[in-house]
């Protein structure tokens, strides 16, 4: 369809916490339009996940799609392409991991954030069908990251130690691991 303009750390709509939603809208053509928007954006961009608010629509809605195999955070399994509309996150267990987060919303950095590895996800499918995903590790980290945007809170935000938060050339330079080393 589209690919749309990601709007950056600093516009003050990416600040706003988004409105659900509508189960009229479920199942649209308006909605299918714009989803189809979000996932001709996320792969020209480049990303793994994209929310709604992070092209100027202030809806409860995001899109994952990860590829499988090695990748900086190790020998990840795949996720096909995924809509969740109007997702909520339950913390099953507070232990916590950290990853080295990018966005597509603050292109250029890289930060060190900690979060929960073990989350249960509740959302509605683009077929108006209510479902859930319990999620570890990395790809608990993934989800929470998006879904954070829904409520106007970037990664940026949860970065506790302030001198994890670095360039990518210098990410790639004096923090990156090379693959395949653990």
């Amino acid at each position: 369809m589209a690919v749309r303009r990601i709007i950056k750390m600093g516009h003050p709509h990416l600040r706003n916490v988004a409105e659900p939603v509508a189960p009229e809208l479920i199942g649209s053509d308006d909605l299918s339009s714009l989803i189809e928007d979000m996932v001709d954006t996320l792969h020209d961009y480049g990303g793994i996940g994209l929310a709604a608010p992070q092209i100027d629509v202030p809806l409860r809605l995001a899109i994952i799609e990860i590829p499988g195999g090695p990748s900086r955070y190790g020998d990840i399994d795949a996720m096909p392409l995924t809509t969740f509309i109007n997702p909520t996150i339950e913390v099953i267990d507070p232990a916590t991991a950290g990853y080295w987060e990018g966005c597509l919303s603050v292109p250029g950095l890289r930060g060190f954030v900690q979060r929960p590895q073990h989350v249960r996800i509740r959302y509605t499918t683009v077929t108006g069908e209510d479902a859930e995903l319990t999620l570890q590790g990395f790809w608990a980290t993934v989800f929470q990251h998006e879904f954070d945007h829904l409520d106007g809170v970037l990664y940026v935000d949860r970065i506790e130690d302030k001198t994890k938060l670095v360039f990518e050339e210098e990410f790639a330079k004096y923090w990156q691991e090379p693959l395949g080393a653990n």
